[in-house]
C-alpha cells in the first residue's frame, strides 16, 4: 500500500475528465435517487486527503460522513481486516460464531459510558442499530410509544424515517410510516425564542410536559436522541436538557437511548458525546466511526435490557461480519494509540479560533457550534432575523469543492456547513482547508 501524499493538488478542474466519464457511466446504471455531494470518483484516500481518478488531491473535511475518523486506509484497520479476509469472510454469527464479534462486544462494554454490566448486538448500519434499539426497548418495557425530537435524524428504513424529523430528502413520498412515534421540542439554543441561556430548562420542561400530557409517561418505551444532532445541523442541545430528559426517563421506567452513530468514537473529543454532561444511557447505538469504513453497527446497553429479547429475536445474516469486526478492532486500537479524542479537541481549538475570526468579518456566519471534530457554521441572511441562507451555504460548498476542499452541508433549513475532518488530519491541512473556506466567504 503506497501512502497518499498529504498535500492538496489540483491538476484538472473538479470534477476532472475521468470523473465526468465515470459519472456518465453511473447515470446509465445507478438509480437516480442515490445522490452524491461531489461527483469526483475516488481512487485512494488516507489521512486528510482524498485522491480522485484524475490525480486531484482534495482535503477531506467529510470523512465519508464521520466514518473514516482514523483515516480511510488506517494501518491497523487494513492489517486486521486483511488477515481476517484470508481466514474467512463469513460464517454468519447466528450459525457458527467467531471470536471477533465477541471481542468487539467486549471493547464496547469497556468504552461506552457507565460501569454497569453491558451486552451488545452487532448489525450493519446505523438505521439497523436504531431500529433494533426500539425493538429491545419495547421488549423490555412492554410499551409501544417512542419519543424523538425536532431536527433529529435516525435513518432511512421505514421505522427510522418515522423517527427522523426532516421531510426532504429523507421521507418525502415514502409513507405511510410506522406508528406510535411522537416528536417533541429540542433545545436548539441559537433559535430558542427566549435566548440560549433559557433554552435548556425551558425546552426540557416543554418536552416533558408534552410527553406527559399527549402520550403518558407510562406508555413510553424509549426516548431516543442524538447527544449532538447530526443531519439536523450539528445542534448541541443546550446544557441541562439531556440530564433532565435522562432523569425523566429513569423516573418513569423509560429506556433512554443515545444515538451516537455520528457523534461517537472520539468524534466530539470524548469517546462518546453523551459523556459531556455525564449522561449514562440505557442503550447506545453506534456505527459510522466504529470500523474505519467497513459496515458495522451496534446496540450496547444494560445487560438486563439487552437480555429481555427472546433467543433469535435479534440478528441478521451479515450482522457483525468477521471482516468488519476485525476492522473495528483495528479502528479502536488506532483511536487508543493515537489518542484521537485528544486530537479531536485540538481540531476544535484550531477550527473554532479560525471560524470566530471569520465571523467577525462576515455577517453571513450566524452561529459557530459543535465539539471536537464535529464543528459547524450556520449561515443566515440577517443576524437579527436569523433567516436561513441556504443558497449562500450551497454556493460556499461549491466554491470549496472547486478549490479542492471536500465539505458537507446539513441542517433542517439547508443552511449549515459542517466539518468532519478525519481525526488524524495534519494541522497544516486543517489550516489550509480553513484558508479555502475564508477565501470562499470573501467571494460570496
Amino acid at each position: 500500500m503506497t501512502a497518499v501524499p498529504q498535500e492538496r493538488r489540483l491538476v484538472t478542474p473538479v470534477p476532472g475528465p475521468k470523473s465526468r466519464e465515470l459519472q456518465a457511466r453511473r447515470t446509465s446504471v445507478v438509480a437516480a435517487g442515490v445522490g452524491s455531494v461531489l461527483p469526483v470518483f475516488a481512487a485512494r484516500a488516507d489521512g486528510g486527503i482524498l485522491e480522485d481518478v484524475d490525480g486531484n488531491r482534495l482535503i477531506d473535511f467529510g470523512s465519508g460522513i464521520a466514518v473514516t475518523s482514523v483515516g480511510a486506509s488506517a494501518e491497523a484497520v487494513v492489517r486486521r481486516a486483511s488477515a481476517q479476509l484470508a481466514d474467512f469472510t463469513h460464517t454468519c454469527f447466528m450459525v457458527t460464531p467467531y471470536e471477533g464479534y465477541v471481542e468487539v462486544c467486549e471493547r464496547l462494554a469497556e468504552l461506552t459510558p457507565g460501569d454497569h454490566a453491558k451486552k451488545s448486538a452487532l448489525f450493519n448500519s446505523g438505521a439497523e442499530a436504531v431500529e433494533n434499539a426500539v425493538k429491545i426497548a419495547r421488549s423490555y418495557t412492554k410499551r409501544q410509544a417512542v419519543v424523538v425530537f425536532d431536527h433529529g435524524y435516525h435513518g432511512r428504513t421505514n421505522l427510522t424515517m418515522a423517527l427522523t424529523s426532516k421531510n426532504m430528502p429523507y421521507k418525502n413520498g415514502f409513507g405511510p410510516f410506522a406508528p406510535e412515534i411522537y416528536r417533541v421540542p429540542v433545545a436548539y439554543g441559537y433559535r430558542w425564542p427566549t435566548g440560549p441561556e433559557n433554552c435548556g430548562a425551558e425546552a426540557s420542561a416543554q418536552a416533558i410536559d408534552q410527553i406527559s400530557k399527549q402520550i403518558g409517561a407510562a406508555n413510553v418505551a424509549a426516548i431516543i436522541i442524538e447527544p449532538v444532532l447530526g443531519e439536523g445541523g450539528f445542534i448541541e442541545p443546550a446544557k441541562g436538557f439531556l440530564p433532565a430528559l435522562a432523569k425523566f426517563a429513569a423516573d418513569n421506567g423509560i429506556v433512554f437511548v443515545a444515538d451516537e452513530i455520528q457523534s461517537g468514537f472520539c468524534r466530539t473529543g470524548q469517546w462518546f458525546a453523551c459523556e459531556d454532561e455525564g449522561i449514562v444511557p440505557d442503550l447506545i447505538t453506534t456505527a459510522k466511526g466504529i470500523a474505519g469504513g467497513l459496515p458495522l453497527a451496534a446496540v450496547t446497553g444494560r445487560a438486563e435490557i439487552m437480555d429481555s429479547v427472546h433467543a433469535g429475536g435479534l440478528g441478521g445474516t451479515y450482522g457483525g461480519n468477521p471482516v468488519a469486526c476485525a476492522a473495528a478492532l483495528g479502528s479502536i486500537e488506532t483511536m487508543r494509540e493515537l489518542d484521537l479524542a485528544g486530537k479531536a479537541r485540538r481540531i476544535e481549538t484550531v477550527m473554532k479560533g479560525r471560524l470566530a475570526a471569520m465571523a467577525e468579518k462576515y455577517d453571513v456566519i450566524g452561529d459557530i457550534r459543535g465539539r471536537g471534530a464535529m464543528i459547524a457554521v450556520e449561515l443566515v441572511k440577517d443576524r437579527a432575523t436569523k433567516e436561513p441562507a441556504a443558497e449562500a451555504t450551497a454556493a460556499l460548498a461549491r466554491a470549496c469543492h472547486a478549490a479542492g476542499l471536500l465539505v458537507l452541508t446539513c441542517g433542517t433549513y439547508g443552511n449549515v456547513l459542517r466539518f468532519l475532518p478525519p481525526l488524524v488530519i495534519g494541522e497544516d491541512l486543517l489550516n489550509e482547508g480553513l484558508d479555502i473556506i475564508e477565501q470562499a466567504l470573501a467571494e460570496l
